[in-house]
């Protein structure tokens, strides 16, 4: 009795979250489409704050981690710095801006903004000690 009314509920929920969801992949489809690669290069000039850009942007951008090997050969060819290169990567599959909604609609606010702002200092914090373990800081 319990596991019906369980499953019917989740059901429901999805149905409620099916239309949001597409929306967001669509609005990512689209930002990745219109935003060429090779403007990541103005974006980052070599400064102390690449970094925490490179996070922002990952964090707005979203995407997957099977493309990220593409997009971080591309950024490290273009002489942009591995820390920044991590950060943006690690912030592009963890942070999800543009999947905000979807995800305060099904998790809650509270627990949306948290993880979202956790995921974020700990893109940085992930970048530093990736290129500290490699030696190159």
């Amino acid at each position: 009795m319990k596991f019906n009314e369980a499953i019917r509920k989740a059901a429901k929920n999805i149905g409620t979250a099916f239309p949001m969801i597409v929306g967001i992949l669509i609005l990512i489809s689209l930002f990745n489409t219109l935003v060429p690669h090779s403007m990541y290069r103005y974006l980052f000039r070599g400064s102390v704050f690449d970094p925490v850009i490179g996070a922002i942007l990952g964090s707005v951008v979203a995407g997957n981690p099977v493309t990220s090997y593409i997009i971080s050969g591309n950024l490290l060819k273009q002489g942009i710095s591995l820390l920044t290169v991590t950060a943006f990567l690690t912030a592009w599959v963890t942070v999800g801006v543009l999947q905000l909604p979807a995800e305060i609609q099904l998790l809650g606010k509270k627990f949306a903004l948290i993880r979202n702002l956790s995921a974020f200092i700990l893109s940085l914090l992930v970048a530093f000690l990736t290129v500290i373990g490699i030696g190159l800081l």
